[in-house]
């Protein structure tokens, strides 16, 4: 026994003396792809949406997720100082719980459309509180006079209590004055993605609760993010079974038309997957949801999940990857995906947006630092959240 007991002790003498001599290598690591650009960080509320002017104005938004949001949607003045003023101006910001159709509640998307002007989508749903009609709605603005010049409301029908509207995509050929479509993520109701006459101001839901427009659950899907599972303990507390969730619960999410107009490729949050389905099909208010539920196509999965999607006019699709810290491009030329910048300061890269000259906008906002999911309950986002962009070299769709 005692003959046993010193050579385990040599062995371990031996192992320590081994790892202190070793000699000191360049060991290997991950390596980035791409060159990222910052361009404007945010010492204060958390942005998630963006997107810039034909003339090269930046927009931000800031939804009211528990952080101190003191107005929801910014134009940048000078990113590097942090300089960004309240737009329109600050009135508008200002919410009015009398009257939520004149202001604007809690913002997740800003969109220029390919005439040049500013939408803003308002979810109506700080905290992802139920919305009340009035909330839910979007504003255009005229980027030369900064004036509202349309505001369109949903119906509660369309933009049900449990609604979270996320992002929207134009198509400005069609109809009188074009039709928008928006994804519905609802965490807790059913998905799909809203159709809206511009002119009319009509709209109306499609795929509703279908499979593609909605999250897996845990069985199926568990993301990983910063090498850890990503689950929402606060779901946990809520839920009766106390069984956690994975914490990308959210369906419908990103969005994108395709180059000739002909499809809208769109993504849950909670899954790897992308589909697309026929302009056509969603604008046909005479057609059954079982016919426009034929037109999906299924793009199968992507190597990671994604939050925001983008297009261009040459006919690629443009993904975030929130679980690899990287952007996606899926090219037209061969059907194939390939990456276009991994880098690890893309925590969480949130919304796309592509600018007429050519450079892609990432927001990178940490979104899954917060409290709600993280076991002990810290929030470990850390400031400034980030903007960059990369160049593309390609100019985005255009539908006019």
């Amino acid at each position: 026994m005692k003959d046993n007991h010193i050579k385990k002790d040599n062995h371990i003498k031996k192992e320590k003396t081994l790892s202190t001599d070793m000699p000191a290598y360049e060991l290997p690591y991950t390596k980035s792809i791409g060159q990222l650009e910052p361009v404007a960080f945010f010492n204060g509320a958390m942005p998630t949406g963006v997107t810039v002017s034909h003339k090269g104005r930046i927009f931000i938004n800031f939804p009211k997720w528990g952080d101190d949001v003191k107005f929801t949607v910014a134009e940048i003045l000078n990113g590097v100082t942090g300089d960004i003023i309240p737009y329109p101006n600050e009135s508008i910001n200002k919410t009015n719980q009398e009257d939520l159709a004149s202001t604007l509640v809690s913002v997740q998307s800003v969109v220029v459309d390919p005439a040049d002007r500013l939408w803003i989508l308002d979810t109506g749903s700080p905290l992802f509180k139920p919305t009340e009609y009035g909330g839910p709605k979007v504003f255009c603005l005229d980027l030369n006079t900064n004036q509202i010049t349309k505001k369109i409301l949903f119906p509660q029908a369309v933009a049900l209590p449990t609604s979270y509207l996320n992002d929207i995509r134009f198509d400005l050929r069609r109809g009188k004055e074009g039709i928008a479509f928006i994804t519905d993520s609802s965490q807790n109701g059913p998905n799909a993605i809203i159709v809206v006459d511009l002119a009319s101001g009509e709209s109306w839901r499609r795929l509703n609760n279908h499979p593609s427009t909605k999250a897996e659950d845990i069985q199926t899907f568990l993301p990983i993010v910063e090498g850890i599972p990503f689950l929402d303990y606060q779901q946990k507390q809520q839920q009766q079974n106390g069984k956690v969730k994975q914490g990308a619960s959210m369906g419908a999410d990103g969005i994108a038309i395709s180059a000739d107009g002909s499809r809208i490729y769109y993504c849950p949050l909670g899954s790897r997957k992308i589909y697309s389905v026929s302009t056509d099909a969603l604008v046909d208010r005479n057609i059954s949801e079982q016919d426009v539920a034929v037109t999906v196509n299924d793009h199968g999965d992507r190597g990671g999940a994604s939050d925001g999607l983008e297009s261009d006019s040459e006919g690629n699709i443009y993904s975030t990857n929130y679980e690899h810290n990287s952007i996606m491009r899926l090219r037209q030329s061969d059907n194939t995906w390939e990456t276009i910048v991994h880098d690890p300061r893309l925590l969480w890269p949130d919304t796309l947006s592509l600018s007429i000259d050519g450079y892609l906008y990432v927001t990178a906002n940490q979104l899954h630092r917060q409290s709600r999911f993280n076991k002990d309950g810290k929030d470990l986002r850390q400031k400034p959240y980030s903007l960059f962009r990369i160049r593309i070299g390609i100019k985005p769709v255009l539908l006019k």
